[in-house]
C-alpha cells in the first residue's frame, strides 16, 4: 500500500510530505469552516458565498503573476513564502468578526494558495524529470487524497463538539500544517531561476499564448465535475432519488480511497502528448456513462436499486476523474516552455478556482432543475470538451514547435 502511495526517495518524497502536511490542515478545514463563519463569526451562507467567489476570481488571477515571481526568483522561495502567507492567512480566521476582515483574509488565503500550487509545480518541473513528472504528480494526488481524509476525520470530530473553541482548533491545525509545509519544502534543493527575458519578450507571455488558453479553457469545462460529490450529488440523493441519506458520506469515501490507490495505476501510462491527449478523451467517454448512470438512479423504483446505480455512477466518475487528472497534467506541463514553467501552470491551474466558483451554480441549476435531462447534457458538454482537447493540444504543440522543449530539466536548473 505504501509504495503504490509513496514516490521514490528524494525530491519526490519530501514533495510528497509538504502536499501531506498541508493537506490534513485542509482537510479538517473544508469540513469545518462553513459552520465556523455562520456560527461563530455571524456571517449570512450568502455573504460567505459572495466573499469565496470574489477571492477565488482575485485569487486565480494573481496565481498567474506569483507563478511569474516564481520563475524570476526561484521557486522553491516562492514556494516557502506562500505557504507561510497561507499559514498567516488561516490564522487571521481566528481573529477575525466581520464580513470586510473575512473578505481580506480568504482574499489573501486564495491568492496564496492559487500562487503556491503554481510555484510547487515550477518547483517540481526543476526536481524531476519530463518523464518523471506525471507519475510524481499521481502520487502527490494519492497523498493528498491520504491527508484529506484525515483531516475531515479530524474536522468531524471538532463538528460533533460544535464549540467555538474545537473550530478554532482546526484552524490552528491548518496553520500548523501549512508551516510544516513551509518547513519541508525549504530542505529540498534551490531551482536556479531562468536567464533574463530576451529584449521584447513579453514578462506575462501565457497571456498571450491563444492555442494554450483554448486547451486551459477546455480543462477548466471538463473540472467542472469538482462539485459534484461534495454539492451536486448529495443534493440529487435527498432530493430526486429513493436512496438513503447516509450513502453521501459513502460515495465521498469511495472516491477518496480510489483515487488514493489506483491514481498512480491510472497515470503510468500517460508519458507524452499523445498518450495525454488520449487519456482525456477516454476520460470523457467514462464520465458521459457516468452521468447518464447517474440520471438512471432517478427514476421510480427501490432504493436499493438507486443505490446501486449511484454507486456505480460515482466509480465511473472516480475513474473519469484519475484518467483526466493524469492527462491534463502531462498536456500543462508539456506545452509550457522552459522557464516559464510558474506562470503558465498558474495560468492553467484557473480551472480550479474557476470549477469551484462556477461549478456550484452550474451543476445545481443543470441537474436539481433540469433532473434527467440536465444529466444527459452534462455528459455531452464534457464529452465534447474531452474530444476537442486533441485538436486543441495539437495546434497547441504546433504553435509551440521550434522552441526549447518544455519540460526542459536542464533549463529549469
Amino acid at each position: 500500500m505504501t509504495i503504490r502511495i509513496l514516490p521514490p526517495p528524494g525530491a519526490p518524497r519530501r514533495l510528497a510530505a509538504a502536499q501531506l502536511s498541508n493537506s490534513v490542515g485542509d482537510g479538517a478545514y473544508y469540513v469545518c469552516s462553513a459552520l465556523y463563519f455562520t456560527r461563530v463569526v455571524g456571517l449570512s451562507p450568502a455573504r460567505i458565498g459572495l466573499g469565496l467567489t470574489l477571492a477565488w476570481a482575485i485569487g486565480s488571477a494573481a496565481g498567474v503573476v506569483l507563478g511569474a515571481l516564481a520563475d524570476r526568483r526561484g521557486p522553491r522561495g516562492t514556494s516557502v513564502l506562500l505557504a507561510l502567507a497561507t499559514a498567516a492567512a488561516v490564522s487571521s480566521f481566528l481573529f477575525i468578526r466581520s464580513f470586510w476582515a473575512f473578505l481580506l483574509a480568504v482574499v489573501v488565503y486564495a491568492t496564496a494558495q492559487c500562487g503556491l500550487a503554481a510555484a510547487r509545480q515550477a518547483l517540481l518541473a526543476g526536481l524531476v524529470t519530463p518523464q518523471e513528472r506525471t507519475g510524481v504528480l499521481a502520487h502527490l494526488q494519492s497523498v493528498l487524497n491520504a491527508g484529506l481524509a484525515l483531516g475531515a476525520t479530524l474536522g468531524g470530530i471538532a463538528l460533533s463538539a460544535d464549540t467555538e473553541r474545537a473550530y478554532l482548533a482546526v484552524f490552528v491545525l491548518d496553520a500548523v500544517s501549512f508551516l510544516v509545509c513551509a518547513a519541508v519544502l525549504l530542505r529540498l534543493p534551490a531551482v536556479a531561476p531562468p536567464p533574463q527575458r530576451a529584449a521584447g519578450e513579453p514578462r506575462l507571455a501565457v497571456l498571450r499564448d491563444r492555442p494554450y488558453a483554448l486547451v486551459t479553457l477546455l480543462n477548466a469545462i471538463l473540472l467542472l465535475r469538482m462539485p459534484l460529490l461534495s454539492l451536486a450529488i448529495p443534493l440529487w440523493i435527498v432530493e430526486r432519488t429513493s436512496a438513503p441519506g447516509w450513502l453521501v458520506s459513502a460515495l465521498f469515501v469511495l472516491n477518496t480511497v480510489a483515487v488514493m490507490l489506483f491514481q498512480v495505476r491510472t497515470a503510468r501510462p500517460v508519458t507524452d502528448l499523445d498518450s495525454a491527449r488520449r487519456a482525456v478523451r477516454v476520460s470523457g467517454l467514462v464520465m458521459a456513462a457516468s452521468c447518464a448512470v447517474f440520471a438512471l438512479s432517478a427514476l421510480p423504483g427501490a432504493g436499493w436499486a438507486a443505490a446501486a446505480l449511484l454507486v456505480a455512477g460515482a466509480a465511473l466518475q472516480t475513474d473519469a476523474e484519475m484518467r483526466q487528472s493524469a492527462g491534463s497534467w502531462q498536456i500543462g506541463f508539456s506545452l509550457a516552455p522552459a522557464g516559464r514553467i510558474g506562470q503558465y501552470q498558474g495560468f492553467f491551474g484557473t480551472g480550479v478556482p474557476v470549477a469551484r466558483t462556477l461549478g456550484p451554480l452550474v451543476l445545481t441549476s443543470l441537474l436539481l432543475l433540469w433532473g434527467i435531462p440536465g444529466w444527459l447534457l452534462l455528459g455531452a458538454v464534457l464529452l465534447a470538451a474531452s474530444y476537442g482537447m486533441g485538436p486543441a493540444v495539437r495546434r497547441a504543440a504546433a504553435v509551440h514547435r521550434g522552441t526549447e522543449p518544455a519540460g526542459a530539466v536542464a533549463g529549469a536548473r
